[in-house]
């Protein structure tokens, strides 16, 4: 499995930008795909996540209302827009894959439901 992720810079405070991530390398799923982000010295924080069968989606409070999380079947292909950027949202982003199963929603922001993660990408805020 490979996911191949995109988007991300240097942006202003209040802009918009979109992150997208590739999922490749098998012939059936995926089933769960999300983002999760780190800031410098910080924990990893769960973004968003979407079950991929029924296109049911989950935000982090930090990014309620702000991001948007999105599928792409025919491209396999998960998109994150994010509006409405903060300082404190620069961070690196990370997508991950459930490759085998749905990810039950009380598990959703547990880094440990995701078996693949992609290399990161840096979305930097400036004020």
């Amino acid at each position: 499995v490979q996911l191949q992720a995109s988007g991300g810079g240097l942006v202003q405070a209040g802009d918009s930008t979109r992150l997208s991530c590739a999922f490749s390398g098998r012939t059936f799923g995926p089933y769960s795909m999300a983002w999760f982000r780190q800031a410098p010295g910080q924990e990893r924080e769960f973004v968003a996540a979407v079950t991929w069968s029924d296109g049911k989606t989950d935000y982090g409070d930090s990014v309620t209302g702000r991001f948007t999380i999105s599928r792409d079947n025919a491209k396999l292909t998960v998109n994150l827009q994010m509006n409405s950027l903060k300082p404190e949202d620069t961070a690196v982003y990370f997508c991950a894959v459930s490759s085998y199963r749905p990810v039950p929603v009380q598990f959703v922001a547990s880094s440990g439901s995701y078996d693949y993660w992609g290399q990161g990408t840096l979305v930097t805020v400036s004020s």
